[in-house]
């Protein structure tokens, strides 16, 4: 005598079931043999009746006192299911028939934490699985009872698609038929007390909605036919340290806004931002970060969805659009990179399994004081496994060429910003964070190990050693290092009034004591023109003509300076206000021949610098400069030589910080004619024009310990270049 539904669904269980709480819900729900033959178990809430759509119409019956709930014997055979309730009747596919997706040797790499690209199995992936469309999705959630995929197409309700668990490996997963590109969804979970948390988005979503709405969005990888295939075979050169490399750093949403104060599309900015980046002689452009973030104000640099550009723009193929647009003009693209911390926001990392998963339990570990953000447990396996993972995802996925990894001195120290008893010391007693260490060369080692090509930059303030040494060399391995002591000594010296500059012209040597100890990159980013620093035409002293002319001759130093160069997008035009993430740049100020004349000379400086590999070949090695002059505090004069191989012609470059023209002898390491091939005082730059038309010829006497010099004029507040002729 066939079984009554009560009877084939154990009550305990089924109360579990209708109250989304059974924390193995598919070894109940589907078809499942059952002593002598097998039962189909379904929950489909809302619906009155329920019948399989098999090799027959079959009519389940529902489990007293338990709406929602059926269960049915009949043979193992494909099927379909029909619903009927409140008037409505619909058709679907049973997600509890599929069987799992992720494989063993998945597994065992997640369980090892040594799987590098996570994002080809966690996350949400529109796939055909058993012959049907659907999505796959998986998450890593080891201490939760239970794990749901919510959305629209469940009606947000966690009973409907509870997941799989996936053995040790705390990963959950389940195929949805019928879903798929562009739905929105979010994880229901109960944590290890069986408490529902706040809906979380996916820590692998590729997509995601319009702030301030936070859900993941569903979006298919690996689908674009990129055409940048000579670029990506060729790039590794462009990112040597013998290579001309100038960056513009950008923040998309204030570079230019469309109509009504619009942000400008990712296919906007292919066109616009590439073509301008391009036409200034930039080598790179460099964009704060584009993951997706819920506050407009943190510029990007507190993200949520770290496998997700932001939608602010357009859509993850617009994005890879914007990249491949730049690599046809010539430039690459890096993007900031933060894992050093992320924001509290209910819908992120925090507390995500209802424990602290992804951060340190400790707040002293765990905390910043400084920006109220929670800081990743580097130590743990599958942490640091989905760190890698991520800088990986964004070279490979969308052929990023290089990660500017975001405040890493606040990674290395664990005593970072924090007073005595305020934190924890490492093992051996001391303040540097040895997790942190051994993910940063991770990291460098696994992006650098998987394409040479790329390049990796470490925002790093202290003097740390080895930041931009190989790993296998005991360094951190980044491929470059911005200098952020060079930053703040010359912008110091540059906002003081040149009559008191005497007394700090150190300032403007001491970079080179250190100058080959890193692999360096010149920054004046964002951080210096907010939070009341000033724009950089408001940081040089004295009125109108004379700030610019300060401007131009430190661009001018700068530009001649060992090092790579980054500069903030405005400050290529002397922007008068300092930056403002909610409007546009001062685009009307360039109708102001002053602030034209600082955007030609940027311009000019980039292609000279890039053309003149004396300017670039040897900027992290000693044999590519000489000083000339200096100590000549009393008048606020330098000068060097700069050098590339013995048969590129060689660059000398003097600088006048003070108002008065200065008629000097300068050494030249060469005999014969010596092009004046850039002066910050042309006209065209908004200067005097006073310099040396047609250059300068030697003559044979020793000064600034060369055997030729010449007699050359600094115009005031300048830098003028000469090059071997």
């Amino acid at each position: 005598m066939a079984k009554s539904p009560e009877t084939l669904v154990d009550p305990v269980v089924a109360q579990a079931i209708v109250e989304g709480a059974h924390g193995d819900p598919f070894s109940v729900l589907g078809l499942h043999r059952r002593g002598e033959g097998h039962v189909l178990t379904a929950f489909v809430p809302g619906a009155d009746r329920l019948t399989v759509l098999a090799s027959r119409e079959i009519e389940a019956e529902g489990v007293a006192g338990f709406p929602g709930l059926f269960a049915v014997r009949m043979g193992c055979e494909p099927y379909r299911l029909r619903a009927e309730g409140h008037g409505a009747v619909w058709e679907f596919e049973d997600p509890f028939r599929f069987g799992p997706v992720l494989g063993e040797l998945d597994e065992y790499l997640l369980g090892e934490g040594t799987h590098r690209r996570l994002w080809q199995v966690l996350g949400a992936h529109p796939i055909r699985h058993e012959g049907v469309e659907g999505t796959h999705f998986a998450v890593w959630a080891p201490n939760a009872q239970r794990v749901s995929v919510v959305g629209h197409f469940n009606i947000w309700d966690g009973r409907r698609h509870p997941m799989r668990r996936r053995g040790p490996t705390g990963v959950w997963e389940t195929f949805l038929p019928g879903v798929g590109e562009g739905a929105a969804y979010k994880y229901e979970i109960r944590g290890p007390g069986g408490e529902l948390l706040p809906l979380k988005a996916d820590p692998v979503g590729f997509g995601s909605e319009h702030p301030p709405r936070t859900a993941s969005v569903v979006r298919a990888l690996g689908q674009r036919d990129w055409q940048d295939v000579d670029w990506m075979a060729a790039r590794a050169a462009r990112h040597s340290v013998e290579a001309p490399i100038s960056i513009y750093e950008v923040h998309l949403g204030s570079w230019k806004r469309g109509d009504g104060g619009r942000m400008l599309s990712y296919t906007e900015l292919a066109r616009d931002l590439v073509d301008y980046a391009a036409d200034m002689g930039f080598t790179h452009i460099e964009l704060m970060p584009i993951s997706e973030h819920p506050f407009d104000g943190s510029w990007g640099y507190q993200p949520v969805g770290l496998f997700a550009p932001t939608i602010r723009h357009g859509t993850p193929d617009g994005f890879r659009a914007l990249v491949e647009a730049a690599h046809a003009k010539g430039l690459g693209v890096l993007i900031d990179w933060v894992p050093g911390h992320f924001p509290t926001d209910a819908h992120g990392l925090g507390r995500f399994d209802g424990t602290p998963l992804y951060e340190h339990a400790d707040p002293r570990e765990g905390f910043h004081q400084d920006w109220n953000t929670l800081i990743y447990n580097f130590g743990r396996t599958e942490v640091a496994n989905w760190l890698t993972s991520n800088a990986l995802y964004w070279l490979e996925d969308y052929h990023i060429d290089g990660l500017r990894v975001d405040a890493v001195a606040s990674m290395l120290y664990r005593d970072y910003s924090r007073k005595a008893g305020e934190w924890v010391p490492n093992p051996d007693g001391g303040r540097e964070n040895y997790e942190a260490i051994d993910l940063l060369r991770r990291v460098n080692a696994t992006v650098y190990g998987e394409d040479a090509g790329v390049m990796t930059v470490a925002e790093e303030s202290t003097a740390f050693p080895g930041v931009s040494r190989p790993v296998d060399q005991g360094g951190l391995g980044f491929g470059f290092k911005w200098n952020m002591g060079w930053m703040n000594d010359t912008l110091d010296y540059m906002s003081r009034d040149p009559v008191h500059r005497r007394h700090h012209h150190h300032q403007m040597t001491f970079s080179l004591h250190y100058a080959w100890s890193e692999n360096y990159i010149l920054p004046i980013s964002h951080d210096e023109v907010v939070h009341g620093k000033g724009s950089m035409i408001a940081k040089m002293p004295g009125e109108g003509a004379e700030k610019f002319a300060n401007l131009r001759a430190y661009y001018g130093y700068m530009w001649t300076h060992p090092g790579k160069k980054l500069l903030f997008m405005g400050c290529e035009f002397a922007q008068g206000r300092e930056w403002n993430h909610a409007a546009e740049l001062e685009w009307q100020q360039l109708d102001h021949p002053l602030h034209r004349g600082v955007q030609s000379l940027v311009r000019d400086l980039n292609r000279l610098y890039r053309t003149t590999p004396a300017l670039h070949r040897n900027d992290a090695r000693p044999e590519g400069f000489v000083w000339l002059e200096a100590n000549d505090s009393d008048h606020s004069l330098y000068a060097f030589i700069r050098r590339g191989r013995v048969d590129e012609p060689m660059v000398v470059a003097a600088m006048n910080f003070t108002p008065v023209e200065r008629r000097i002898r300068l050494g030249l390491p060469a005999e014969g004619q010596w092009d004046e091939v850039l002066n910050t005082d042309a006209e065209i730059y908004g200067g005097g024009n006073r310099g040396n038309l047609g250059g300068v010829l030697s003559e044979p006497v020793h000064w600034h310990g060369q055997e030729h010099s010449a007699l050359v004029t600094l115009p005031p507040l300048s830098t003028v270049i000469f090059r071997q002729g």
